[in-house]
């Protein structure tokens, strides 16, 4: 299998998580990199009207993820651990997290992730990864 034919697999695999069903999100992946957007939508709103955490941490975190997965084409990868920053409030635009690995041994990776609106960075994170005994060609919407 080539390179791009596994980051493919892996954006097809991203895209059908129910969870994406919700966000709507399009995803690019390329070697060591990722880049996810979404449009910011009300349902993504704390009670104050901005951008409740969890959806920087989904979009920080995805964008990582995928990143480290794209270097390892035949197991699934977890994260371990993962830090955010976040840095500004956000109540509309694109959301577009740009991820990277920035370290990386046969097992274990570390990458990181920064989110933008505009190109104003509205929050980063850092995570580490392990390669996991999940077999991708298991994994049903590998495909």
């Amino acid at each position: 299998m080539t390179n791009e034919e596994h980051f493919h697999k892996l954006e097809r695999m991203y895209l059908s998580a129910p969870i994406n069903e919700f966000y709507s999100p399009s995803v690019s992946i390329s070697r060591g990199q990722a880049i996810i957007q979404t449009e910011v939508k009300p349902e993504f709103f704390h009670a104050a009207g901005s951008l409740h955490g969890s959806v920087y941490f989904k979009l920080l975190d995805d964008a990582a993820f995928f990143a480290v997965n794209s270097l390892v084409k035949d197991f699934f990868v977890l994260t371990v651990s993962f830090n955010i920053y976040l840095t500004r409030p956000v109540s509309k635009g694109v959301l577009v997290a740009r991820g990277q690995v920035v370290s990386r041994s046969p097992n274990y990776f570390v990458a990181e992730s920064v989110l933008t609106v505009k190109e104003k960075e509205v929050a980063r994170g850092s995570g580490s990864f392990l390669r996991s005994r999940i077999e991708l060609a298991g994994v049903e919407n590998y495909k």
